[in-house]
């Protein structure tokens, strides 16, 4: 089994005793005995002071884009680090004050849009210059770390699901993504990483042997983290992203979309690793809440081929071919952000929702960011922990 940074914290607490330590965490923050962090830090003696909680809240309990009420933690103070301005994603530094240490440590999903790691970076930013060490507990990458995958991001394109200048699927860590960040932007602040044991870059997250805690409501599974590099960009179209449904991300469709005439056009894109079956589905709530919709339910079949976003992509554009009449590009879904459509502020730059409405080959368009994963796969190798 992987040790996380969390149990090798756990094994020299007394380190720790004498700091007054805030801890950036969500509810995936747990032992493999799912004791949560901050219960068993404070078993051992160690002061958690305050806990800063995440998009979604510390149990997960809102929706995507809710503004985050604490959960309360007896005999802590919990302030939300998700509320309704941009204001809101930045600690208080009134808050700091009192604070020496901050260890941040949510699992995160292996892709650049979730905002748990632009937390990290926004948190690290607020610091810079002050008496306070960030210090990041470790924990697996599920999607592994050998494979990167989409476009790097466009600096023009910066929101809260973009900020760290790595394509859609990085093949980091959080420690790793915070070491790179503090070099890119020149942060003067103690930043260490507490590494995890028995970790290689070519795991999986079932070959860990750790628990899946769901770090959001969204995100069930394994299977969901898989899909989600790319199905995610449905959330910038007039599609269902399958929120809704207890199978988020691997079901996406849309009321004008026949499943089985959407299914063979992907099948003629020759993916490698991935099947398309035809399904009608309904959901719940979210985009057309109460609708029969038509749509793919994305079956992966091959976890070392399977190219997520490049499937996002085509399947998107597989849309635009047989309902351009129909297909949307959505602004004003983010937070904060209204001027960029959606599908860019995810990309991370124009080109690619450009090509799909030129109606360019998909085979031009799913090769156009090779170039940006070998020169971004050279860079993260400076940043590696674990070989």
């Amino acid at each position: 089994m992987v040790a996380t940074g969390l149990e090798i914290l756990l094994r020299k607490c007394e380190r720790f005793q004498n700091r007054n330590i805030g801890l950036i965490t969500n509810q995936s923050s747990v032992t493999p005995y799912l004791q949560y962090s901050w219960n068993i830090l404070r078993e051992r003696g160690v002061q958690i002071k305050m806990i800063f909680s995440p998009e979604h809240g510390l149990f997960a309990t809102e929706q995507d884009q809710i503004a985050v009420n604490c959960q309360p933690v007896p005999g802590c103070e919990v302030v939300s680090l998700y509320g309704d301005s941009p204001d809101s994603l930045l600690p208080d530094k009134t808050l700091l004050d009192n604070l020496d240490l901050i260890l941040f440590d949510i699992q995160d999903v292996g892709s650049r849009y979730y905002t748990y790691i632009n937390t990290l970076a926004l948190f690290m930013e607020a610091v810079s210059g002050m008496d306070i060490e960030i210090m990041v507990l470790d924990r697996p990458n599920p999607l592994g770390g050998t494979i990167v995958e989409g476009p790097l991001l466009d600096p023009a394109f910066r929101s809260f699901v973009g900020i760290f200048p790595v394509p859609v699927r990085h093949g980091m860590t959080a420690g790793e993504l915070a070491l790179l960040y503090r070099d890119i932007k020149k942060l003067d602040i103690h930043l260490s990483i507490i590494k995890m044991e028995g970790w290689k870059r070519s795991m999986l997250f079932a070959e860990t042997g750790l628990p899946w805690i769901p770090p959001s409501p969204n995100m069930p599974t394994f299977e969901t983290a898989e899909v989600y590099p790319g199905m995610c960009l449905f959330e910038g179209i007039n599609a269902s992203e399958g929120r809704g449904t207890t199978t988020p991300f691997q079901l996406s469709g849309a009321p004008f979309v026949n499943p089985y005439d959407l299914a063979e056009r992907c099948r003629e894109y020759d993916l490698e690793g991935v099947l398309f079956r035809p399904v009608w589905f309904k959901p719940t709530f979210h985009k057309f809440c109460g609708e029969v919709i038509g749509g793919i339910w994305l079956h992966v079949t091959d976890h070392s081929r399977f190219r997520s976003f490049a499937t996002g992509v085509a399947m998107t554009a597989a849309i635009h071919e047989l309902y351009a009449e129909h297909l949307q590009f959505l602004n004003g879904v983010y937070e904060f952000n209204d001027t960029i459509p959606a599908f860019d502020l995810l990309i991370g730059s124009a080109g690619i929702r450009r090509s799909i409405l030129n109606g360019s080959d998909v085979g031009t368009i799913l090769s156009s960011w090779e170039h940006d994963e070998a020169e971004f796969f050279k860079i993260k190798q400076n940043f590696h922990l674990y070989e």
